[in-house]
């Protein structure tokens, strides 16, 4: 059996680093880890090649060589998505779908033979059983959660590891917050299932034997969704093979803002090589929080909560949400305030939406607010639900949001802000990072005497150099950053006045 696994095309996003990849010469910014996993679990005798269409082409002999086509998405695929099971379709190849985008949506897709739902190790292997008894049925799915302990470790040799500035591994599924907006507890459930330190390590094990140093993204849905565990049993092991292996690896991975009540806690994930969390902080007004159920950040004070985070030695990206119900036209100032002041570099802003299934969806629907299909874009400004505010109002107070939080200006007294703030624990010496210089030589070129902002890039490389040294190669990602955000909000831009 010949297996052609497809991960499609992402559009240009915040978070996709399209434009800051250019300056380390990536293609893209992680591996499909789900395909990956799942092309661990198929038959060992069958013939396997992978497709990122984000790395590379998509061609008519990729698609004419298979058996079977298996796509898994999230909903910002959903163009791409459409567009490979057009192609398979012409070529008479058949589909296999799984993943976020199917699990939720299935029903919205035409030209796909098989959906395979839910998490694969609970559908994947009845698929398989009867397609080998030739009466495979046309969906798959599950109310189960299964034991993530079985997981294998994912197929690393289907992929160039070159192409990608970060490899992945994840430790966990669930999370115990039950937020309105969200679809992890729709997908993986509120009570965290973990793997075993030793599985994690292998995994870690396989990444390193395959010569990758450098960035890894522990992609859990909530990595301290159980802190005991956590605390007891992986972060320890952590600790000890980084130390055994002189520290290969620095970890990304996504928290809930509680993480920073715990000082024994930040300071495992600190020596064991975390060095940035994501946080999903969404807005300052508390009537919001309430209203989607985000009770982890009321009667908190936030600003505190990241600020220490920063002085354990984590750089915080922060996630916020303009559009809930209890919003009023303040929200904006308040927002560009707050992300100001807290010196978050890495602020993600985004119009809420409502994914399917969802308790907000649910809520939306029996209030005839529902408008469109979810794209899962989080700088869309698109929304697929009447809001309360005036749509108008809304969308000018975000694009004033995102047009001053990236701003030259702007930008770099934030990360002035940052950097003053911020404690790494940082090795003796300068590690200069793997194709930091041919960035740095780049950064020069376009942000340093073509972008219009050129004289902020060279007031922070100096302020740098005066005032925090060590953390010049952290001082001129965060710059190529920047620059990325600048130019995704562009298409923003774009979007907004053609929409």
């Amino acid at each position: 059996m010949n297996i052609l696994l497809v991960y499609p095309k992402y559009p240009d996003t915040f978070w996709s680093f399209k434009h800051a990849l250019k300056f380390i010469s990536k293609k893209a910014a992680h591996p499909p880890l789900g395909l990956l996993t799942v092309a661990a679990l198929l038959p060992e005798e069958w013939n396997l090649r992978l497709v990122d269409m984000n790395v590379k082409n998509l061609t008519a002999k990729d698609i004419h060589w298979a058996d079977y086509v298996f796509v898994s998405a999230m909903d910002v695929q959903r163009d791409s998505v459409s567009e490979v099971i057009e192609r398979c379709r012409q070529h008479d190849t058949k589909v296999v779908a799984g993943g976020p985008l199917f699990t939720t949506a299935h029903e919205e897709f035409e030209g796909v033979d098989h959906f395979v739902l839910n998490e694969a190790e609970a559908t994947l292997q009845p698929f398989l059983d009867d397609l080998k008894s030739g009466n495979p049925k046309h969906v798959y799915t599950s109310r189960d959660y299964p034991d993530i302990t079985r997981t294998p470790v994912p197929a690393w040799d289907l992929i160039n590891m070159k192409d990608y500035s970060t490899m992945s591994v994840q430790y966990s599924r669930g999370c115990p917050f039950d937020c309105e907006f969200c679809d992890i507890v729709l997908l993986n459930g509120r009570i965290p299932r973990t793997k075993t330190s030793d599985q994690v390590l292998t995994e870690l094990d396989a990444i390193y034997e395959r010569g990758w140093h450098g960035s890894v993204f522990v992609v859990d849905d909530n990595f301290i969704g159980n802190k005991h565990r956590l605390k007891t049993h992986l972060l320890p092991n952590m600790i000890n093979w980084m130390k055994d292996k002189k520290h290969p690896f620095t970890f990304v991975t996504e928290v809930s803002i509680d993480v920073a009540d715990d000082e024994h806690l930040m300071h495992q994930m600190a020596e064991a090589g975390f060095t940035s969390l994501f946080v999903g902080i969404e807005t300052t007004n508390e009537e919001s929080l309430t209203e989607c159920g985000k009770f982890q950040n009321k009667d908190r004070d936030i600003l505190a909560s990241v600020k220490k985070l920063q002085d354990r030695g984590f750089q915080v990206y922060g996630g916020f949400i303009v559009g809930f119900d209890s919003d009023t036209p303040s929200i904006f100032e308040n927002l560009i305030t707050f992300i100001q002041t807290s010196g978050i570099v890495t602020a993600m802003v985004g119009l809420l939406s409502a994914p399917p299934g969802t308790k907000l969806y649910n809520r939306l629907k029996k209030e005839n607010r529902l408008l469109s299909k979810f794209s899962g874009n989080n700088t869309s400004v698109s929304m697929n639900f009447v809001p309360k505010m005036n749509y108008d109002t809304l969308i000018d107070g975000y694009t004033k949001i995102v047009k001053s939080i990236y701003s030259p200006g702007h930008f770099y007294e934030r990360t002035k802000t940052f950097l003053k703030n911020y404690k790494p624990k940082l090795p003796k010496g300068l590690r200069l990072k793997s194709g930091y210089l041919k960035a740095f030589f780049r950064s020069i070129w376009i942000l340093g005497v073509k972008e219009k902002g050129r004289s902020y890039y060279w007031r922070l490389v100096a302020w740098t150099l005066l005032r925090r040294p060590r953390l010049i190669t952290l001082s001129i990602e965060l710059l190529i950053y920047g620059f990325h955000f600048r130019k995704s909000f562009e298409f923003t831009e774009l979007r907004t006045n053609s929409s």
